[in-house]
């Protein structure tokens, strides 16, 4: 196949969406001859901050030396980004290769796996074929019935923060939710929880004690931020002193302390794990999307925030980082988030917004958000058009001290690097 024909290939038009179960996974895992048996894993899941722990640990763990794989979604510009081999996105040939092998196994199957479960699979194969010791497995969606819960007993099960999301599939309680992520644990494993609410946490201790696994709870009491800033922060945390990560954001300190605290549960278990490891390594990470400086004068930030939790991760950012500012948003939603929760937490920094829609079929158009906005907050707001109409837009307005905030939807950063890299 050519790049073009394995995106055609793993965004088949007879996907009918999200069918959380394993069934098809593990038929097609073992008709490829099961790739994911010869790797071990760290499993990551959580409502938010997932994706920049899970890079925070594979940083480190390809710093000790070992050949580490990363699977993370949904990515930004390219497929490639969702699978890194020691830090590199894969290339094009290995993508191709993986689905010229997989096509004739899932033209055998009589229930067709999904877009998410055939990039799983190809994830697979990439990793085995390239060796990796260890895949660090962040989770789609959920846990219990997630693609990725296709793998035997993780080195370690990492759980981040939890909080109400994707509701129509994972329940709509925090119980409910924590549950399914729980899932992801299995017997005797040592297992990372950030510490949170004591309803997320009671399902984790309970879960934890049935199947006999070690657990630690993150102590957010040990941290101790000893630098902060829009292009990084040192931090100190169980013993560890001025831990550098090139990540700003008060979320990414509970992030970093999640990743310590799975490193360290894995240098107990005999991985060759060195105090610099854990230092370069993080000082090593890159993650894009979360409070990221896409231009300095004027400041342009970007971030994935895209639910309720994640718009107040934000919100705690911008007042921790520039306080008593107004800025203006560039801002497209889903239509299935709260987002009028998520404007909430917004509105005390707003000047104005410039809406956007972004390139999915489940995006709020740009119009309704902007009505939205202006009768019920009662903030000026534009509608902008497509992701790069709107920053156009906004950026034109911009003077040298004003601030741009790009948030909403991770379907819209990749649009967001490109526009900024340009």
């Amino acid at each position: 196949m050519t790049y073009e024909e394995t995106i055609a290939f793993l965004e088949i038009s007879n996907w009918m969406g999200s069918r959380l179960g394993l069934s098809r996974v593990r038929e097609l895992l073992r008709l490829a001859g099961d790739p994911q048996k010869a790797m071990r894993f760290v499993h990551v899941a959580g409502t938010n901050g997932k994706g920049s722990t899970a890079a925070m640990i594979a940083s480190v763990l390809q710093q000790a030396g070992y050949r580490t794989g990363l699977y993370t979604s949904p990515h930004l510009q390219r497929y490639n980004e969702r699978i890194r081999i020691d830090g590199q996105d894969v290339s094009d040939e290995a993508m191709c290769e993986a689905a010229d092998f997989l096509a004739p196994v899932i033209d055998g199957m009589e229930d067709k796996p999904t877009v998410f479960e055939r990039i799983t699979a190809l994830a697979m194969v990439c990793f085995e074929r390239a060796k990796c010791d260890v895949v660090v497995l962040e989770v789609g969606m959920g846990g219990r019935l997630d693609a990725t819960n296709v793998i035997d007993e993780p080195a370690c099960s990492v759980i981040t923060h939890i909080d109400l999301d994707h509701t129509e599939y994972l329940g709509d309680t925090i119980t409910k939710i924590a549950e399914e992520k729980a899932g992801i644990i299995k017997k005797g494993c040592p297992a990372v929880v950030q510490d949170q609410s004591e309803e997320a946490l009671a399902v984790f201790r309970k879960t934890c004690a049935k199947l006999a696994c070690p657990l630690t709870v993150t102590d957010p009491l040990s941290i101790t931020v000893r630098e902060r800033g829009i292009f990084g922060q040192t931090l100190g945390y169980r013993g560890f002193t001025d831990l550098r990560i090139p990540l700003s954001g008060t979320y990414q300190l509970a992030n970093a302390a999640a990743a310590v605290d799975c490193l360290l549960a894995l240098k107990q278990a005999g991985w060759r794990i060195s105090e610099s490891d854990i230092r370069e390594g993080l000082a090593k990470t890159r993650w894009d999307a979360r409070f990221q400086v896409l231009r300095e004068k004027p400041l342009v930030l970007l971030d994935g925030a895209h639910n309720p939790d994640g718009a107040k991760q934000l919100a705690d950012c911008l007042r921790t980082y520039l306080p008593g500012r107004k800025m203006s948003f560039v801002m497209g939603v889903m239509a299935d988030k709260d987002y009028r929760d998520m404007l909430a937490q917004f509105a005390p920094f707003a000047k104005d917004f410039v809406c956007v829609t972004p390139d999915s079929s489940r995006a709020l158009p740009c119009g309704e958000l902007a009505r939205v906005i202006r009768e019920e907050l009662g903030i000026e707001a534009e509608a902008g058009g497509a992701v790069e109409e709107g920053l156009a837009l906004a950026e034109s307005r911009l003077g040298p001290d004003d601030i741009l905030v790009v948030c909403g939807s991770l379907y819209q950063a990749g649009d967001a690097l490109r526009y900024f890299n340009r």
